[in-house]
């Protein structure tokens, strides 16, 4: 942590603090209005300074933290955990958040996606060959 640092760019500073795994993705969503900095919202240009409270989303998580550190380069995650400390409140929401996904997760997270593997197909096959043989819409001899 580099402590003569005044100011840092907004998108700089998320990238060192490891919120996002890219410059150019918080740069994204900072310009998707993800970000905000003391409840306005941000340019990634903003010069960001000790003591800013930055609310932002990663995905479903909400978090708001408070700067307490600007640094220069990222670095490891403990490093770049001091670079912030999260607010309570937020704490306590990510916490609940995290309890009520994990109660009732999204049914269509469930989903397999892509197409069928070989092993499904013959499945898939089989199923379909037993329905024909016992079951008939058309009409038999008479």
């Amino acid at each position: 942590m580099n402590q003569t640092l005044e100011s840092m760019r907004l998108d700089k500073w998320l990238w060192c603090a490891r919120f996002y795994k890219t410059r150019s993705v918080a740069v994204e969503e900072i310009g998707k209005g993800r970000v905000t900095v003391n409840n306005q919202n941000a340019k990634a240009a903003r010069e960001l300074r000790v003591g800013d409270t930055v609310a932002l989303r990663q995905g479903v998580v909400e978090r708001t933290v408070v700067v307490q550190a600007l640094s220069n380069m990222r670095g490891p995650a403990p490093v770049a955990q001091q670079l912030y400390k999260e607010t309570e409140a937020s704490a306590k929401a990510r916490a609940e958040a995290a309890e009520r996904r994990r109660l009732a997760p999204e049914p269509a997270s469930s989903l397999v996606e892509g197409r069928p593997t070989k092993r499904d197909r013959r499945q898939i096959d089989h199923v379909r060959h037993e329905w024909d043989d016992r079951w008939s819409a058309s009409i038999d001899d008479e």
